[in-house]
Protein backbone atom coordinates (compact mmCIF):
# COMPACT_ATOMS: atom_id res chain seq x y z
CA UNK A 1 0.00 0.00 0.00
CA UNK A 2 1.18 3.07 -0.90
CA UNK A 3 2.39 5.41 1.99
CA UNK A 4 0.05 8.78 2.14
CA UNK A 5 1.77 12.17 2.52
CA UNK A 6 1.18 14.23 5.72
CA UNK A 7 2.96 17.17 4.82
CA UNK A 8 0.70 19.67 2.65
CA UNK A 9 3.75 20.94 0.27
CA UNK A 10 4.05 17.78 -1.82
CA UNK A 11 4.39 17.06 -5.52
CA UNK A 12 0.17 16.28 -5.79
CA UNK A 13 -0.92 19.01 -4.00
CA UNK A 14 1.75 21.49 -6.24
CA UNK A 15 0.43 19.59 -9.25
CA UNK A 16 -2.85 20.62 -8.20
CA UNK A 17 -2.80 23.65 -7.23
CA UNK A 18 -0.60 25.34 -9.69
CA UNK A 19 -3.28 23.41 -12.38
CA UNK A 20 -5.76 25.56 -10.95
CA UNK A 21 -3.96 28.72 -10.99
CA UNK A 22 -3.53 28.84 -14.50
CA UNK A 23 -7.34 27.70 -14.97
CA UNK A 24 -8.36 30.49 -12.71
CA UNK A 25 -6.62 33.06 -14.35
CA UNK A 26 -8.21 31.39 -17.77
CA UNK A 27 -11.54 31.47 -17.17
CA UNK A 28 -11.42 34.32 -15.85
CA UNK A 29 -9.48 36.31 -18.50
CA UNK A 30 -13.25 36.80 -20.68
CA UNK A 31 -15.23 38.05 -17.47
CA UNK A 32 -12.25 40.90 -17.09
CA UNK A 33 -11.51 41.53 -20.81
CA UNK A 34 -15.45 40.90 -22.00
CA UNK A 35 -16.19 44.98 -22.94
CA UNK A 36 -12.49 45.44 -24.33
CA UNK A 37 -12.09 42.33 -26.83
CA UNK A 38 -15.93 42.28 -27.92
CA UNK A 39 -15.48 46.38 -28.40
CA UNK A 40 -12.35 45.53 -30.88
CA UNK A 41 -14.33 43.19 -32.46
CA UNK A 42 -17.36 45.42 -33.34
CA UNK A 43 -19.78 45.13 -31.03
CA UNK A 44 -21.01 48.10 -29.07
CA UNK A 45 -24.47 48.93 -26.70
CA UNK A 46 -26.68 45.97 -26.25
CA UNK A 47 -25.57 43.56 -28.01
CA UNK A 48 -22.36 43.99 -26.54
CA UNK A 49 -24.25 43.29 -23.14
CA UNK A 50 -26.00 39.84 -25.00
CA UNK A 51 -23.02 38.50 -26.86
CA UNK A 52 -20.69 38.67 -24.02
CA UNK A 53 -23.52 36.58 -21.97
CA UNK A 54 -23.79 34.25 -24.29
CA UNK A 55 -19.77 33.74 -25.11
CA UNK A 56 -20.49 33.05 -20.90
CA UNK A 57 -22.55 30.55 -21.56
CA UNK A 58 -21.06 28.58 -23.90
CA UNK A 59 -17.48 28.67 -21.97
CA UNK A 60 -19.47 27.48 -19.07
CA UNK A 61 -21.42 24.73 -20.96
CA UNK A 62 -18.25 23.48 -22.21
CA UNK A 63 -17.17 23.49 -18.56
CA UNK A 64 -19.99 21.04 -17.97
CA UNK A 65 -19.71 19.07 -21.06
CA UNK A 66 -15.81 18.59 -19.49
CA UNK A 67 -16.79 17.91 -16.41
CA UNK A 68 -18.87 14.70 -17.89
CA UNK A 69 -15.76 13.57 -20.03
CA UNK A 70 -13.11 14.22 -17.44
CA UNK A 71 -14.99 12.99 -14.76
CA UNK A 72 -15.80 9.42 -16.64
CA UNK A 73 -11.81 9.48 -17.80
CA UNK A 74 -10.76 10.25 -14.43
CA UNK A 75 -12.57 7.56 -13.11
CA UNK A 76 -11.71 4.67 -15.75
CA UNK A 77 -8.23 5.61 -16.44
CA UNK A 78 -6.67 7.73 -13.73
CA UNK A 79 -6.59 11.14 -12.16
CA UNK A 80 -2.95 11.92 -13.86
CA UNK A 81 -4.69 11.70 -17.12
CA UNK A 82 -7.07 14.07 -17.01
CA UNK A 83 -4.38 16.11 -15.83
CA UNK A 84 -2.50 16.17 -18.74
CA UNK A 85 -5.49 15.89 -21.46
CA UNK A 86 -7.48 19.02 -19.70
CA UNK A 87 -4.09 21.16 -19.88
CA UNK A 88 -2.96 20.24 -23.28
CA UNK A 89 -6.54 21.20 -24.51
CA UNK A 90 -7.06 24.80 -22.76
CA UNK A 91 -3.34 25.89 -23.19
CA UNK A 92 -3.86 25.48 -27.21
CA UNK A 93 -7.10 26.67 -26.65
CA UNK A 94 -6.33 30.12 -24.84
CA UNK A 95 -3.72 30.94 -27.86
CA UNK A 96 -6.33 30.33 -30.41
CA UNK A 97 -7.77 32.66 -28.44
CA UNK A 98 -5.05 35.34 -28.64
CA UNK A 99 -5.21 35.27 -32.26
CA UNK A 100 -9.35 35.19 -32.82
CA UNK A 101 -10.72 37.86 -35.49
CA UNK A 102 -14.70 37.52 -34.91
CA UNK A 103 -17.27 36.77 -32.40
CA UNK A 104 -18.10 33.15 -33.69
CA UNK A 105 -14.65 32.06 -33.89
CA UNK A 106 -14.83 33.71 -30.49
CA UNK A 107 -17.06 31.97 -28.99
CA UNK A 108 -16.16 28.11 -30.31
CA UNK A 109 -12.81 28.81 -28.58
CA UNK A 110 -14.56 29.56 -25.39
CA UNK A 111 -16.52 26.24 -25.68
CA UNK A 112 -13.22 24.51 -26.15
CA UNK A 113 -11.41 26.06 -23.88
CA UNK A 114 -13.98 25.29 -21.25
CA UNK A 115 -14.09 21.68 -21.93
CA UNK A 116 -10.48 21.36 -21.18
CA UNK A 117 -10.70 23.69 -18.17
CA UNK A 118 -13.35 21.21 -16.37
CA UNK A 119 -10.95 18.89 -15.49
CA UNK A 120 -8.67 20.51 -13.21
CA UNK A 121 -10.39 21.00 -10.05
CA UNK A 122 -12.07 17.67 -10.00
CA UNK A 123 -9.11 15.43 -10.74
CA UNK A 124 -6.89 18.05 -8.63
CA UNK A 125 -8.45 17.63 -5.59
CA UNK A 126 -9.26 14.10 -5.84
CA UNK A 127 -5.07 13.57 -6.12
CA UNK A 128 -4.63 15.40 -3.01
CA UNK A 129 -7.41 13.99 -1.28
CA UNK A 130 -6.22 10.69 -2.15
CA UNK A 131 -2.52 10.93 -1.85
CA UNK A 132 -2.86 12.23 2.03
CA UNK A 133 -3.79 11.25 5.38
CA UNK A 134 -7.21 11.74 6.42
CA UNK A 135 -6.53 14.41 9.48
CA UNK A 136 -3.99 16.29 6.79
CA UNK A 137 -5.64 16.61 3.72
CA UNK A 138 -7.60 19.38 4.65
CA UNK A 139 -4.45 21.00 4.54
CA UNK A 140 -3.45 20.56 0.95
CA UNK A 141 -7.10 20.98 -0.49
CA UNK A 142 -6.94 24.27 1.53
CA UNK A 143 -3.40 25.48 -0.53
CA UNK A 144 -4.77 24.09 -4.46
CA UNK A 145 -8.14 26.51 -4.03
CA UNK A 146 -5.71 29.07 -2.42
CA UNK A 147 -3.75 29.02 -5.08
CA UNK A 148 -6.60 28.92 -7.73
CA UNK A 149 -8.46 31.98 -6.14
CA UNK A 150 -4.30 33.71 -6.35
CA UNK A 151 -4.50 32.88 -10.05
CA UNK A 152 -7.61 34.52 -10.32
CA UNK A 153 -6.86 37.81 -8.75
CA UNK A 154 -3.67 38.05 -11.46
CA UNK A 155 -6.39 37.63 -13.89
CA UNK A 156 -7.70 40.65 -12.30
CA UNK A 157 -4.45 42.31 -12.38
CA UNK A 158 -3.57 41.58 -16.01
CA UNK A 159 -6.89 43.44 -17.20
CA UNK A 160 -5.15 46.79 -15.90
CA UNK A 161 -2.08 45.77 -17.05
CA UNK A 162 -1.98 43.84 -20.20
CA UNK A 163 -4.27 43.98 -23.45
CA UNK A 164 -6.65 41.21 -24.13
CA UNK A 165 -4.37 39.40 -26.71
CA UNK A 166 -1.47 39.26 -24.80
CA UNK A 167 -3.25 37.71 -21.32
CA UNK A 168 -4.50 34.62 -23.36
CA UNK A 169 -1.44 34.72 -24.84
CA UNK A 170 0.34 34.51 -21.38
CA UNK A 171 -2.56 32.00 -20.56
CA UNK A 172 -1.21 29.73 -22.83
CA UNK A 173 1.89 29.97 -23.06
CA UNK A 174 1.57 29.04 -18.70
CA UNK A 175 -0.51 25.96 -18.98
CA UNK A 176 2.15 24.55 -21.88
CA UNK A 177 5.22 25.00 -19.29
CA UNK A 178 2.89 23.54 -16.12
CA UNK A 179 2.69 20.36 -18.27
CA UNK A 180 6.57 19.67 -18.00
CA UNK A 181 6.03 19.57 -14.57
CA UNK A 182 3.26 17.32 -14.14
CA UNK A 183 5.33 15.03 -16.25
CA UNK A 184 6.76 13.21 -12.86
CA UNK A 185 3.04 13.18 -11.09
CA UNK A 186 2.06 9.58 -9.97
CA UNK A 187 -1.46 8.14 -9.77
CA UNK A 188 -2.82 7.30 -6.41
CA UNK A 189 -2.39 3.97 -4.05
CA UNK A 190 -6.54 4.20 -3.81
CA UNK A 191 -7.17 4.19 -7.57
CA UNK A 192 -4.64 1.33 -8.28
CA UNK A 193 -6.76 -0.52 -5.81
CA UNK A 194 -9.84 -0.38 -7.30
CA UNK A 195 -8.83 -1.09 -10.97
CA UNK A 196 -9.32 -4.54 -10.41
CA UNK A 197 -12.61 -4.40 -8.61
CA UNK A 198 -15.81 -5.22 -10.03
CA UNK A 199 -17.44 -2.28 -9.06
CA UNK A 200 -18.38 0.14 -11.91
CA UNK A 201 -15.96 3.21 -12.40
CA UNK A 202 -16.91 6.42 -13.75
CA UNK A 203 -20.15 5.47 -14.73
CA UNK A 204 -23.24 8.12 -14.52
CA UNK A 205 -25.76 5.25 -14.36
CA UNK A 206 -24.07 4.38 -11.18
CA UNK A 207 -23.97 7.99 -9.45
CA UNK A 208 -27.82 8.26 -10.72
CA UNK A 209 -28.67 4.45 -9.33
CA UNK A 210 -29.33 4.84 -5.64
CA UNK A 211 -31.86 7.81 -4.46
CA UNK A 212 -30.35 8.51 -1.77
CA UNK A 213 -26.87 9.08 -3.49
CA UNK A 214 -28.44 10.91 -6.36
CA UNK A 215 -30.00 13.85 -3.97
CA UNK A 216 -25.85 13.98 -2.35
CA UNK A 217 -24.98 14.64 -5.79
CA UNK A 218 -27.44 17.22 -6.49
CA UNK A 219 -26.90 18.89 -2.78
CA UNK A 220 -23.79 19.12 -3.42
CA UNK A 221 -24.10 21.12 -6.82
CA UNK A 222 -26.54 23.30 -5.55
CA UNK A 223 -24.32 24.04 -2.08
CA UNK A 224 -21.62 25.78 -5.03
CA UNK A 225 -24.09 26.99 -7.35
CA UNK A 226 -23.96 30.58 -5.19
CA UNK A 227 -20.56 31.23 -5.58
CA UNK A 228 -20.74 31.53 -9.39
CA UNK A 229 -23.83 33.37 -9.12
CA UNK A 230 -21.61 36.05 -6.85
CA UNK A 231 -18.96 35.94 -9.89
CA UNK A 232 -20.35 34.86 -12.84
CA UNK A 233 -23.35 37.26 -12.30
CA UNK A 234 -23.65 39.44 -9.94
CA UNK A 235 -19.74 41.17 -9.79
CA UNK A 236 -19.39 39.92 -13.56
CA UNK A 237 -22.21 42.41 -14.45
CA UNK A 238 -21.40 44.98 -11.57
CA UNK A 239 -20.59 47.93 -14.58
CA UNK A 240 -24.55 47.35 -15.74
CA UNK A 241 -25.80 47.69 -12.22
CA UNK A 242 -23.81 50.25 -11.74
CA UNK A 243 -25.05 52.00 -14.84
CA UNK A 244 -28.59 51.12 -13.98
CA UNK A 245 -28.17 53.31 -10.78
CA UNK A 246 -26.21 56.46 -12.05
CA UNK A 247 -22.92 55.10 -10.31
CA UNK A 248 -20.04 56.98 -12.06
CA UNK A 249 -16.67 55.43 -12.04
CA UNK A 250 -17.19 52.37 -11.44
CA UNK A 251 -13.92 49.78 -12.31
CA UNK A 252 -14.88 46.23 -13.05
CA UNK A 253 -10.74 45.29 -12.70
CA UNK A 254 -11.67 46.71 -9.13
CA UNK A 255 -14.43 44.98 -7.61
CA UNK A 256 -13.49 41.99 -9.32
CA UNK A 257 -9.63 42.00 -7.83
CA UNK A 258 -11.30 42.77 -4.52
CA UNK A 259 -13.75 39.72 -4.76
CA UNK A 260 -11.22 37.02 -5.31
CA UNK A 261 -8.65 38.59 -2.68
CA UNK A 262 -11.58 38.31 -0.34
CA UNK A 263 -12.18 34.11 -1.80
CA UNK A 264 -8.11 33.56 -1.95
CA UNK A 265 -8.58 34.95 1.99
CA UNK A 266 -11.81 32.84 2.80
CA UNK A 267 -10.43 29.84 0.92
CA UNK A 268 -7.57 30.07 3.70
CA UNK A 269 -9.73 30.93 6.81
CA UNK A 270 -12.44 28.47 6.48
CA UNK A 271 -9.76 25.67 5.34
CA UNK A 272 -8.46 26.33 9.00
CA UNK A 273 -11.22 26.46 10.56
CA UNK A 274 -12.68 23.44 9.16
CA UNK A 275 -9.31 21.81 9.95
CA UNK A 276 -9.19 23.38 13.90
CA UNK A 277 -12.98 22.92 14.86
CA UNK A 278 -13.28 19.40 12.47
CA UNK A 279 -16.32 21.03 10.80
CA UNK A 280 -16.66 21.14 7.25
CA UNK A 281 -20.81 21.76 7.60
CA UNK A 282 -20.52 24.41 9.75
CA UNK A 283 -18.00 26.55 8.51
CA UNK A 284 -19.36 26.34 5.04
CA UNK A 285 -22.99 27.79 6.33
CA UNK A 286 -20.92 30.09 8.04
CA UNK A 287 -19.63 31.48 5.01
CA UNK A 288 -22.97 31.28 3.18
CA UNK A 289 -24.15 33.59 5.88
CA UNK A 290 -21.17 36.06 5.18
CA UNK A 291 -21.91 35.91 1.77
CA UNK A 292 -25.38 36.37 1.65
CA UNK A 293 -25.27 39.59 3.79
CA UNK A 294 -22.54 41.27 1.85
CA UNK A 295 -24.42 40.54 -1.50
CA UNK A 296 -27.62 42.70 0.21
CA UNK A 297 -25.31 45.21 1.24
CA UNK A 298 -23.89 45.64 -1.92
CA UNK A 299 -27.10 45.93 -4.08
CA UNK A 300 -28.22 48.28 -1.16
CA UNK A 301 -25.30 50.30 -1.45
CA UNK A 302 -25.40 50.79 -5.60
CA UNK A 303 -29.60 51.44 -5.14
CA UNK A 304 -27.94 54.56 -2.72
CA UNK A 305 -25.43 55.77 -5.78
CA UNK A 306 -22.88 54.49 -3.02
CA UNK A 307 -20.10 52.27 -4.96
CA UNK A 308 -19.43 49.77 -2.20
CA UNK A 309 -16.19 47.96 -3.12
CA UNK A 310 -15.82 46.49 0.39
CA UNK A 311 -18.99 44.58 0.18
CA UNK A 312 -17.18 43.03 -3.15
CA UNK A 313 -14.48 41.78 -0.64
CA UNK A 314 -17.06 40.67 1.79
CA UNK A 315 -18.99 39.09 -0.72
CA UNK A 316 -15.89 36.90 -1.97
CA UNK A 317 -14.27 36.52 1.63
CA UNK A 318 -18.05 34.90 2.19
CA UNK A 319 -17.80 32.71 -0.66
CA UNK A 320 -14.80 31.21 0.47
CA UNK A 321 -16.05 28.49 1.46
CA UNK A 322 -14.90 27.06 -2.13
CA UNK A 323 -11.91 25.18 -0.73
CA UNK A 324 -13.78 23.33 1.95
CA UNK A 325 -16.91 22.61 -0.56
CA UNK A 326 -14.43 21.14 -2.87
CA UNK A 327 -12.83 18.97 -0.37
CA UNK A 328 -16.60 17.79 1.16
CA UNK A 329 -17.62 16.53 -2.69
CA UNK A 330 -14.69 14.48 -2.76
CA UNK A 331 -15.30 13.10 0.37
CA UNK A 332 -18.64 12.29 -0.42
CA UNK A 333 -18.12 9.59 -2.73
CA UNK A 334 -16.34 6.74 -3.43
CA UNK A 335 -12.76 6.03 -5.15
CA UNK A 336 -14.72 4.65 -8.10
CA UNK A 337 -16.99 7.76 -8.67
CA UNK A 338 -14.84 10.42 -7.06
CA UNK A 339 -13.40 12.19 -9.85
CA UNK A 340 -16.88 12.16 -11.62
CA UNK A 341 -18.91 13.37 -9.14
CA UNK A 342 -16.21 15.92 -8.18
CA UNK A 343 -15.21 17.01 -11.28
CA UNK A 344 -19.03 17.34 -12.46
CA UNK A 345 -20.14 19.11 -9.38
CA UNK A 346 -17.33 21.40 -9.65
CA UNK A 347 -18.61 22.61 -12.91
CA UNK A 348 -22.01 21.78 -12.70
CA UNK A 349 -22.04 24.74 -10.16
CA UNK A 350 -19.74 27.07 -12.58
CA UNK A 351 -22.17 26.08 -15.13
CA UNK A 352 -25.08 26.59 -13.61
CA UNK A 353 -24.72 30.61 -14.81
CA UNK A 354 -25.92 28.46 -18.33
CA UNK A 355 -29.56 28.38 -16.30
CA UNK A 356 -29.09 31.40 -13.91
CA UNK A 357 -28.15 34.34 -17.58
CA UNK A 358 -31.88 33.22 -19.24
CA UNK A 359 -33.54 33.39 -15.64
CA UNK A 360 -32.54 36.77 -14.67
CA UNK A 361 -33.26 37.83 -17.86
CA UNK A 362 -36.71 36.15 -18.37
CA UNK A 363 -37.57 38.04 -14.81
CA UNK A 364 -36.76 41.14 -16.30
CA UNK A 365 -38.76 40.79 -19.69
CA UNK A 366 -42.04 38.96 -17.31
CA UNK A 367 -42.09 41.05 -14.79
CA UNK A 368 -40.67 44.25 -16.48
CA UNK A 369 -38.37 44.61 -13.68
CA UNK A 370 -34.89 45.90 -13.64
CA UNK A 371 -31.38 44.01 -13.88
CA UNK A 372 -31.02 44.30 -10.27
CA UNK A 373 -34.03 43.38 -8.70
CA UNK A 374 -34.35 40.54 -11.60
CA UNK A 375 -31.01 39.49 -10.07
CA UNK A 376 -31.88 40.00 -6.49
CA UNK A 377 -34.86 37.33 -6.75
CA UNK A 378 -32.57 35.30 -8.84
CA UNK A 379 -29.65 35.41 -6.08
CA UNK A 380 -32.92 34.62 -3.15
CA UNK A 381 -33.87 31.55 -4.98
CA UNK A 382 -30.26 30.37 -5.37
CA UNK A 383 -29.20 31.32 -1.84
CA UNK A 384 -32.26 29.39 -0.59
CA UNK A 385 -31.53 26.06 -2.06
CA UNK A 386 -28.16 26.38 -1.30
CA UNK A 387 -28.67 26.82 2.58
CA UNK A 388 -31.09 24.25 2.23
CA UNK A 389 -29.18 21.57 1.03
CA UNK A 390 -26.14 22.04 2.89
CA UNK A 391 -28.39 21.56 5.74
CA UNK A 392 -29.18 18.53 4.77
CA UNK A 393 -26.21 16.94 3.54
CA UNK A 394 -23.99 14.65 6.32
CA UNK A 395 -20.85 15.85 8.00
CA UNK A 396 -17.94 14.49 6.27
CA UNK A 397 -15.00 15.69 8.38
CA UNK A 398 -12.18 12.57 9.04
CA UNK A 399 -14.25 10.51 6.71
CA UNK A 400 -11.96 7.30 5.08
CA UNK A 401 -11.59 7.78 1.57
CA UNK A 402 -10.51 4.36 0.83
CA UNK A 403 -14.17 2.89 -0.31
CA UNK A 404 -15.91 2.11 -3.33
CA UNK A 405 -20.15 2.56 -4.27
Amino acid sequence: MAQLSTHPLNRAVLAAGLGFFVDAFDLFLFSIYRIPSLRELGLEGEVLRLEGERLLSLQMLGMMVGGILTGIIGDRKGRVTVLFGSIVLYSLANLANAVVSDVEAYAVIRFLAGVGLAGELGAGITLVSESMTTERRGYGTILVATMGAAGAVCAGLAGDLLPWRSAFAVAGVAGLLLLLFRMSSMETGMFKRIKAAERPRGSFRHLFAERRRTLRYLACIAMGVPIWYSVGLVITLSPEIATAHGVDGWKLTTAFILFQLGITAGDLGTGILSQVLRTRKRVIMGGMILAVLATAWFFQGMAAGAPLYTACFLMGLGCGYLSVFATTVAEHFGTNLRVLATATVTNFMRGSVTLLIPLHLWLESRFAMGTTAALLWTGALVWTVALTATLWLPETYGKDLDYVE
